[in-house]
């Protein structure tokens, strides 16, 4: 084996964001949040209204204060999926890509629900949070594939296997 063979040297590394975002992982990922949004609002046009109602008079504020929240953080989910979606699909160029999500803002993930809310929005606001922080976890992958490493000089994976083969060359007759 040639060494030039094995090893491509001076050629870009793989791209994490290019890769991700036409992998099943993404796709089950948008179907994912897609469904924590229509559930969220179903529920919030639906049961959500009527367990708001039967809140104390107090609670109320807070209940629309949470659900407000809830609704934001999920619709900004919503927009990144769509513009990393976009991207797979070709309709959005990586480089584009980069400066929307710079102009996205996910907010750190907050403390859910407090016990005064119903069950259900309790549980839809720990959901998001998670899946926020799942989206902000893949965000730092993606900035950090982004960053383009510092040449080095020779490659290190070649100059080690180079002396591993006259390490263990066959020596020359005397």
């Amino acid at each position: 084996m040639n060494g030039p063979d094995v090893i491509a040297l001076n050629q870009d590394p793989v791209r994490f964001a290019r890769n991700f975002v036409r992998s099943d992982a993404f796709r089950a990922l948008f179907q994912e949040g897609m469904e924590l949004v229509e559930e969220t609002a179903a529920y919030l046009d639906g049961p959500g209204r009527a367990e708001a109602r039967a809140l104390p008079r107090e609670a109320i504020m807070a209940y629309a204060g949470e659900s407000m929240r809830l609704t934001t953080r999920l619709m900004q989910i919503a927009s990144w999926l769509l513009l990393q979606r976009a991207v797979a699909e070709g309709e959005q160029p990586l480089d584009e890509d980069a400066a929307e999500r710079g102009r996205m803002r996910l907010p750190g993930p907050e403390a859910a629900a407090g016990e005064g809310m119903p069950k259900r929005l309790r549980e839809l606001t720990g959901l998001a949070v998670r899946f926020q922080a799942r989206i902000l976890h893949l965000e730092l992958l993606i900035a950090q594939g982004e960053t383009r490493p510092q040449a080095s000089g020779a490659n290190p994976v070649a100059v080690q296997r180079s002396l591993l083969a006259r390490a263990f060359a066959p020596a020359a007759p005397e």
